[in-house]
Formats: C-alpha cells, sequence, structure tokens
C-alpha cells in the first residue's frame, strides 16, 4: 500500500482489527519514509450473479433491492431487524454459493418467501401477493388456506 502523504510505495501495517462481524479489515498503516499514520479498510470483494429478469433483461443483483422488497412487505409487522437482516444475508449467501453466473428473478422471490414463511405470515401473503400476482380475492384465499394447512400439520408434528 502506498503512502497517501508522501507516496511511497511501501508503508508498514501497525494493527489489524475485524470489524463489521468479521466482514471488514481496519488496518492503522504507518509509512517508514515520512512517519505519517493513515486507516485503510479492506473486505473480500464477492461477486453476485447477475438477475435474470421475467422478460428476459439482465440485472446486477441489488441487495438494496431485496431488503426494500422485503421491509415492504414487513412493514408494520413484529419482526426484528435482526431477523430480517439474518434471512436477507441468508438470500445472499444461497445467491454466491449458488456459483451460477445468472440467476433468474423467480428463484430470488422463491427464496425471498420462505423467509417471509419463516419470518411472518403476513408478510408472506403480502409479498407473495405482488409476487405472483394475484388478481382476485379467491387466490388470496387459497395462499391463506395453504398456510393454514401448513401451520396444523406443523402443530401435529410438534404434538
Amino acid at each position: 500500500m502506498y503512502c497517501p502523504f508522501c507516496h511511497k510505495g511501501d508503508t508498514k501495517v501497525i494493527d489489524s482489527r475485524l470489524i463489521r462481524e468479521g466482514n471488514q479489515t481496519r488496518r492503522r498503516r504507518e509509512c517508514p519514509d515520512c512517519k505519517e499514520r493513515f486507516t485503510t479498510y479492506e473486505r473480500a470483494e464477492i461477486s453476485l450473479p447477475r438477475i435474470i429478469k421475467r422478460d428476459g433483461r439482465r440485472a446486477p443483483f441489488s441487495e438494496e433491492k431485496l431488503r426494500a422488497g422485503m421491509l415492504r412487505a414487513l412493514e408494520k409487522r413484529p419482526v426484528s431487524m435482526e431477523n430480517i437482516e439474518n434471512a436477507i444475508m441468508r438470500i445472499i449467501h444461497k445467491a454466491m454459493t449458488r456459483g451460477e453466473r445468472e440467476l433468474g428473478a423467480k428463484e430470488i422471490g422463491e427464496w425471498v418467501m420462505e423467509e417471509l414463511h419463516q419470518l411472518d405470515q403476513v408478510a408472506y401473503v403480502r409479498f407473495a401477493s405482488v409476487y405472483r400476482s394475484f388478481q382476485d380475492i379467491d387466490e388470496f384465499r387459497k395462499e391463506i388456506t395453504k398456510l393454514s394447512r401448513h401451520a396444523k400439520r406443523n402443530q401435529s408434528k410438534s404434538s
């Protein structure tokens, strides 16, 4: 790393610390020539796959869009930000570990619905209604009936 003050090509690391839950490293450095100190931040660059939209267009994966969609579905619901962030991280992790250069938006949407199903059933139905383009009340009713059956199966398994 070059010195931002005297532009010499080599600096010395004095201290390194993990920050942001271990995703980033903060390094204090010192230039051996001018003795100035400065801080650098380092994080792994991870390439996420491109998203293939329903109409065939390609777009970069956007964590911001993912978060905005989930927050919209979870608006005014009793779910902690920690749980939401953990769900977002699980989706991103799935996308990264898939090993694909491109993923369909449909697959990402299904992952979001799985996470919302675990977090909050109302948010799940909200998201599903937009994602699956519900046209009438019957489609809502069918989805809620599926949720009720699933909840009853889970209750009978735990009894």
